[in-house]
């Protein structure tokens, strides 16, 4: 089922008029609402009458994420506060949090993409969804919540944590679809087979998972192990929250990319040169619906490549491939650029392992080193043990072999590695101490 059929499988000459006319409408709005914007144009020796035609957007600059900051708290707003209904915000983990504020008709877009998303991930008005996403400053739960109320769905907020009493939750309220992250969604698993269930055992048929990037390995764990056709789903908070693209559970290849809203553009990162489809660069948004906090040319961070061929599901939207890192996660070990995701690949092929996994990264002797722990089945018996030995050393050099980087591989016991109730924690790089 397709959510919203005129849009959605619009031809593209149609859209791009679109596109254009919200795009020219939205640079004239920030020009006069919001100082940033309008000292950015006169930098570029530019005015929003400019921009006559799509191709036009790459010549204006760039928003960072340190913009946002820079402008805390509500700076980059384009409506007076009193429009604002609501407020999400980032973590501030590495510095100032980004907020980000929606007017209600910012609130009704969002709802209506996220029943879109949800539609293209399998979902009906009949099912009854578990949303296992954080609420709270996080966009993730009040985004799905949202959506899956416009879908006219019912929904479980029971957010994040409290994990044996969602088990007891699922079992006993029938969910048909889990949204949730992907590391929390196979802790989840994990505690129900503690607990004497399998998932298979309940009534889920999709998962629709988000928030981190995660491989298809890790997709294809997902679905073994809990019975279901699990979906990627794309959003970010400075953008809108969830639901700025999603994979159509009829092809899994790819993300549809909610072009009336959002226009996006792949640039090398290091050059700022705008890509041609195919290539594999970081992902830039330019909003063109926004009232409250409208974006133009941010750039996500997140390393993806966009791709215009036909989908079989019959959305024309341009579909973005599944986001293998984010380039401030990326890693460069003695001149080497590591992603968590393509350790994670690697992992994810050997029998012995479980996709609990950390990457340390530490420097000795001025020389980077790496470290890679991952947790052992638990399927292993004690007679089995002496092989472990053998298994890390040739995890060790299938990572050489596919990522052209030396990492010491260690073997710990099940559990021994943190859960996580959101996003998990990959990465330990004690460089930046």
């Amino acid at each position: 089922m397709i959510y919203d059929i005129d849009f959605e499988t619009m031809p593209r000459e149609a859209l791009a008029a679109i596109q254009l006319r919200r795009l020219q409408t939205t640079l004239e709005n920030v020009y006069a609402k919001v100082p940033f914007y309008k000292e950015k144009f006169k930098e570029a020796g530019m005015v929003p009458g400019d921009i006559r035609c799509l191709k036009d957007l790459s010549k204006l600059p760039f928003t960072t994420k340190q913009d946002l900051r820079d402008n805390y708290p509500y700076g980059m707003f384009a409506v007076p506060m009193e429009s604002v209904v609501r407020i999400h915000a980032s973590s501030g983990t590495t510095g100032a949090p980004t907020v980000v504020g929606y007017t209600r008709r910012d609130i009704d877009t969002w709802s209506d993409l996220m029943a879109r998303a949800f539609c293209a991930g399998g979902a009906t008005r009949g099912d009854i969804i578990h949303n296992a996403y954080g609420y709270g400053l996080f966009t993730g739960g009040l985004g799905v919540h949202y959506g899956a109320e416009r879908l006219g769905a019912s929904v479980i907020p029971v957010s994040g944590g409290n994990t044996k009493r969602q088990i007891t939750i699922m079992k006993d309220f029938g969910p048909t679809i889990l949204t949730a992250t992907p590391s929390y969604t196979l802790h989840l698993a994990e505690v129900a087979k503690e607990m004497g269930l399998s998932f298979k055992d309940l009534n889920f048929k999709f998962g629709i998972f988000g928030a981190e990037p995660w491989s298809e390995s890790m997709r294809q764990e997902i679905e073994e192990t809990l019975g279901i056709d699990a979906v990627d789903i794309y959003g970010l908070s400075e953008v809108m929250g969830p639901g700025v693209a999603i994979e159509c559970h009829e092809a899994k290849k790819g993300l549809h990319i909610f072009e009336d809203h959002f226009i996006p553009e792949i640039i090398d990162p290091i050059t700022e040169e705008v890509l041609p489809y195919g290539e594999t660069g970081e992902l830039v948004f330019t909003t063109i619906t926004k009232e409250a906090f409208p974006v133009i040319r941010y750039r996500t961070r997140d390393i993806t490549s966009l791709h215009p061929e036909p989908c079989i599901c019959g959305r024309t939207h341009i579909r973005m491939k599944r986001v293998s890192g984010r380039t401030d996660d990326m890693l460069i070990i003695r001149g080497v650029n590591v992603f968590p995701s393509q350790i994670e690949s690697v992992l994810m092929k050997s029998a012995e392992t479980t996709p609990h996994y950390q990457l340390v990264v530490d420097r000795v002797n001025n020389l980077d080193t790496l470290t890679v722990k991952v947790e052992v089945s638990e399927s292993l018996f004690a007679d089995e043990i002496k092989m472990l030995q053998n298994t890390e050393k040739r995890i060790s050099k299938d990572i050489k072999e596919y990522l052209g980087v030396s990492a010491k591989v260690m073997l710990v016991e099940p559990k021994s590695i943190a859960r996580s109730e959101g996003k998990a924690v990959r990465v330990i790089d004690n460089r930046r101490r």
